[in-house]
């Protein structure tokens, strides 16, 4: 199978049911923004200073945002099947975020993005999943979505916001305070 395949050379491509829509369409600004967000975690599972339990969780997350992907792609009513995103999604990350904020100094002030080199990386992969959320509401205000999604995708924010300073504590990197006067 040759990886090109030269339909989309018009500006159009095909949601998953065969449907083709514009590659401008909000529906695959969502896309690939998750997809961009998977590529960065890769970046970030390629770092020697990664803890092994967020390696585990990190790679179960890119899984979840192929599933995301997925999801975004065949819209509901269509006639394909996939696993769509569901509460537990949303569930397990919230489990992870209190297991690693349960070693974590609380916090009393906003903090830079930085540290280590894995932590500014999942500093970085939260705000790209940001701006996925942003994307997936405004294709949620003129399309049906799977309910659990924005849950799951807001709850990922969390989480990698939560894995950045866990990460900056596992390897000896201080946070530091945003000066806001």
């Amino acid at each position: 199978m040759k990886i090109y395949t030269k339909t989309g050379d018009s500006g159009s491509t095909s949601l998953m049911g065969g449907k083709r829509v514009s590659k401008a369409d909000l529906r695959f600004h969502a896309i690939g923004t998750i997809d961009e967000l998977n590529a960065c975690l890769g970046v970030v599972l390629a770092q020697a200073s990664l803890p092994d339990d967020l390696k585990h969780q990190l790679i179960d997350i890119q899984h979840l945002l192929f599933r995301v992907g997925a999801d975004l792609a065949l819209p509901l009513g269509g006639k394909a099947s996939i696993d769509r995103i569901d509460a537990d999604s949303a569930k397990k990350l919230e489990d992870w975020i209190d297991q690693m904020e349960s070693s974590l100094p609380p916090l009393t002030q906003f903090i830079l993005p930085g540290g280590s080199p894995s932590g500014a990386l999942l500093h970085q992969a939260r705000t790209i999943c940001r701006r996925a959320e942003r994307w997936i509401v405004a294709l949620g205000e003129q399309n049906q979505l799977t309910a659990a999604m924005l849950g799951a995708i807001n709850r990922l924010s969390d989480y990698l916001f939560v894995a950045a300073r866990y990460v900056n504590l596992k390897n000896g990197s201080s946070e530091v305070t945003a000066k806001l006067r």
